[in-house]
């Protein structure tokens, strides 16, 4: 078969389909489309992140006061994000300090397991 010959059936199969339904499975597949990329998108930026929530500050970011801490809100201690302890709290459960010096005067106390605290 040669592409003149594809081509020639391609139009015969397009001239019978009306426009109005051409044009309906062009937006719904172009919409499917963009709903797959932009779920792979977010996939992969909640498995690059370190623990943080949308809209919290990210765990990377410093202040004037010292690096970010997190806490849990049931817990009594405070971890930075990169140890094992702040992986542990779920993410509904985040408070998080831009200084261990908030955090200490909010009541928590540093991790014995968390190095740097």
């Amino acid at each position: 078969m040669t592409i003149a010959e594809t081509r020639e059936i391609c139009k015969g199969l397009l001239a019978r389909v009306p426009r109005d339904a051409l044009v309906v499975v062009i937006l719904v597949l172009a919409s499917l489309l963009s709903f797959g990329l932009g779920y792979l998108t977010g996939t992969d930026a909640s498995s690059q992140r370190s623990g943080s929530a949308l809209g919290a500050p990210s765990p990377a970011a410093s202040t004037t006061s010292g690096q970010l801490v997190v806490a849990s809100k049931n817990g009594t201690k405070y971890y930075f994000p990169w140890c094992a302890g702040a992986e542990r709290i779920s993410e509904a459960h985040k408070v998080w300090f831009t200084s261990a010096a908030y955090a200490r005067a909010a009541g928590y106390a540093p991790s014995a397991n968390c190095a740097g605290l």
